[in-house]
């Protein structure tokens, strides 16, 4: 099993900035994606961004957000700028066995308890 364990949500003003962390502990050897969906209210859960070899990002989000990885601390950071109204939601952190181009077919195996980001215009 694998644990995942978010911080840095919180509440900021439209243009401003906030920075999504996330922990894995556990059983992480084998894991290859590792990133970020939302779930705002009233809307399913989507996803943000994904890293492996690769990175995948929503189309909402490129340019404004930046995924990054820490292998040797079993880390992955969402950077997000320039945020709007819209991107109001939970973000929940991710992780699976299968890299980025293999996730719409094999899912992600994990999920983190998710982190409140609320942004005022």
């Amino acid at each position: 099993q694998v644990q995942l364990v978010e911080s840095g949500g919180g509440s900021v003003q439209a243009g401003g900035s906030l920075r999504l962390s996330c922990t894995a502990s556990g059983s992480v050897d084998g894991i290859r994606t590792m990133g970020w969906y939302r779930q705002a209210p009233g809307k399913q859960r989507e996803l943000v961004a994904v890293i492996s070899a690769d990175t995948k990002y929503a189309d909402s989000v490129k340019g404004r957000f930046t995924i990054s990885r820490d292998n040797a601390k079993n880390m992955v950071i969402l950077q997000m700028d320039s945020l709007k109204p819209e991107d109001t939601a939970v973000y929940y952190c991710t992780a699976g066995y299968f890299e980025v181009a293999d996730i719409d077919y094999y899912g992600l195996d994990y999920w983190g308890k998710g982190t409140l980001v609320t942004v005022s215009s």
